[in-house]
């Protein structure tokens, strides 16, 4: 090989994308059902838009940025996440004019530079929602309930949602202080690098993987320190889990690794717990708007990885068993005389069903052999020297029957899977 592929990214081929397609139709239906309508941004921004939103000291602007300048000397970067993408479209094609809610989706490539392992990769795929324009409890419980319910539909039954508030920006004011007293105080507890981590900005120590509840327990707790209204948004979208019949466990150290969630913060896990059992995680950004220069607007939105979820599909999923080679039918060109009858007999096919024609120029063995691969329901073979006539073999039911050219329509629209 002269060529390999760079450094944690992966090629996804076949019947693998049969999989990334089931997964990403999953979501693409529920989103539909919801009322969601899909949005693509560029790949790469201006790099000072995820420096803004994101956070300058999160390991995403101060470590693992794809930023390069162009030939105009602008700094751009790889985009690494796409929230903050969405609402630089939403400010510059005046939505915020619009009025009502914006709820819109996403699929596509982001860029990291991370160390890679197993689910996680510099080039990885998220799919995500944004739901933006209300203040309103039910428009958090409306983004779970998507997750929760595209989840079930690809086979997972056993999934947790981890729920946090971790209040506003002007609310985080007092209570950052009053925690970076407390981390001050555990100081020879910390390595000198994390120390220097958590003054810049502490809620990042309850991200943190390396210092488990002992520590953390030590430390205050956003919920005792919110003003009432806070809290009370907070109790109506547990409220609203609880008519849902959606059941949560609430995570005093769940913050998300975004400097820019306010409030109701969440993450879905797969039923067995460690470094790679989280599944998706969201929150509300109700400051993010007006960070960008546009009006005072909430919102709401989630992500999730679209790797980490086809690793962590149950073997009993409907996406696990896609395998991309399913086939109506299979036609079976016999010899080079026979083409053009076989690329006609796959058009007629195809009001039907899809079909697949074999111009390898193998013997007819080999080419069944091949729809059976595919799992081809029937097998048409087509050989000049069978005059006007086609062989219809079943390959379900084992059943063979010869037919003329002109009633293959009708035998396929009579034909029942």
């Amino acid at each position: 090989m002269k060529y390999s592929r760079p450094r944690g990214t992966q090629d996804i081929i076949p019947p693998e994308t049969s999989r990334w397609r089931f997964v990403e139709n999953a979501f693409e239906s529920t989103f539909d059902r919801f009322g969601y309508r899909g949005i693509r941004t560029p790949i790469f921004e201006e790099t000072d838009l995820f420096v803004r939103t994101v956070g300058e000291g999160t390991d995403i602007i101060s470590k693992e940025m794809y930023t390069f300048e162009d030939r105009g000397g602008r700094s751009l970067t790889l985009r690494p996440e796409n929230t903050a993408s969405v609402i630089r479209a939403y400010l510059e094609n005046g939505m915020h004019r619009w009025g009502g809610i914006q709820r819109l989706y996403y699929f596509g490539p982001m860029f990291r530079y991370d160390r890679p392992q197993a689910g996680r990769y510099r080039q990885f795929h998220q799919v995500g929602a944004e739901a933006i324009g209300s203040l309103n409890p039910a428009l958090d419980v409306e983004l779970i309930q998507i997750v929760i319910q595209t989840f079930e539909c690809l086979g997972f039954q056993k999934i947790e949602l981890k729920l946090n508030t971790v209040g506003s920006l002007k609310t985080r004011g007092p209570y950052r202080e009053l925690l970076l007293e407390a981390i001050e105080s555990l100081s020879g507890e910390l390595t000198p690098a994390a120390l220097k981590r958590y003054r810049s900005n502490p809620l990042r120590i309850f991200d943190s993987k390396d210092y488990g509840a002992s520590l953390k327990g030590q430390l205050p707790i956003i919920t005792e320190h919110l003003p009432p209204e806070e809290l009370d948004h907070f109790a109506r979208v547990k409220d609203l889990l609880g008519v849902a019949g959606i059941q949560y466990e609430e995570d005093p150290f769940l913050v998300r690794g975004l400097d820019y969630y306010t409030k109701t913060v969440f993450e879905v896990f797969k039923e067995e717990h460690g470094a790679q059992s989280a599944l998706c995680g969201g929150g509300r950004y109700d400051d993010l708007i007006e960070q960008c220069g546009g009006p005072a607007t909430p919102a709401i939105g989630f992500s999730v990885g679209i790797e980490r979820v086809i690793s962590s599909l149950p073997e009993h999923s409907p996406a696990v068993k896609e395998t991309g080679g399913y086939i109506d039918y299979y036609v079976v060109c016999a010899d080079d005389s026979a083409a053009a009858r076989s690329l006609s007999a796959a058009q007629t096919l195809r009001k039907t069903g899809n079909a697949e024609v074999d111009l390898s120029g193998r013997s007819v063995k080999k080419q069944l052999q091949s729809a059976g691969k595919k799992s081809a329901r029937i097998a048409v073979v087509i050989a000049s020297d069978h005059g006007d006539t086609v062989v219809w073999k079943d390959l379900k039911k084992h059943t063979e029957e010869t037919i003329n050219d002109a009633s293959l329509a009708e035998r396929a629209s009579s034909d029942t899977v």
